[in-house]
């Protein structure tokens, strides 16, 4: 199977390669990174539990505000765990003081191996189906060593 690489910064025309490439008569598959970044973060999962128990002691607003069900007139939240405040994250990763670039560091460190698990999860999966390529869209793809696994690179 043949892994194509995409990379390149924002509004370098990622998308649309991907849009071409994942449209007839191609019809390749795509491995997002960033979808899968997003999604590897959500409530449950082992990184949003790790995150919350770094963080979340100093970082009072790390997490959404509970919502409240429209059919509940008591209006007590439900018993879902509340999804990452990504700003309120960023406030406290995103900068070049020390504690800034550590914590980044720490979150990089929760982050990207569960996205690279899932990214080879998606490859095997695509392999077994039998599909003859796949894009993996990783805007940090020669950064993560990624690009040592693709059979092409494309820089969007």
């Amino acid at each position: 199977m043949l892994i194509i690489g995409l990379t390149g910064s924002i509004a370098t025309g990622k998308s649309t390669v991907s849009s071409l490439l994942s449209s007839p008569p191609y019809s390749v598959p795509i491995i997002d990174a960033d979808l899968l970044a997003r999604q590897v973060v959500e409530p449950g999962t082992p990184a949003y539990k790790a995150i919350v128990a770094y963080f979340g002691p100093s970082t009072p607003d790390l997490l959404l505000p509970p919502s409240t069900s429209e059919n509940d007139p008591s209006g007590s939240s439900s018993a879902s765990p509340r999804p990452l405040n990504r700003p309120a994250l960023g406030r406290r990763v995103f900068g070049t003081t020390p504690d800034r670039k550590r914590d980044r560091q720490i979150l990089n460190k929760i982050v990207h191996p569960a996205v690279r698990w899932e990214i080879y999860k998606a490859l095997l999966y695509y392999y077994v189906r039998g599909e003859w390529a796949v894009v993996l869209d990783v805007p940090l793809l020669f950064e993560s060593g990624m690009d040592l696994i693709c059979g092409t690179v494309v820089v969007g």
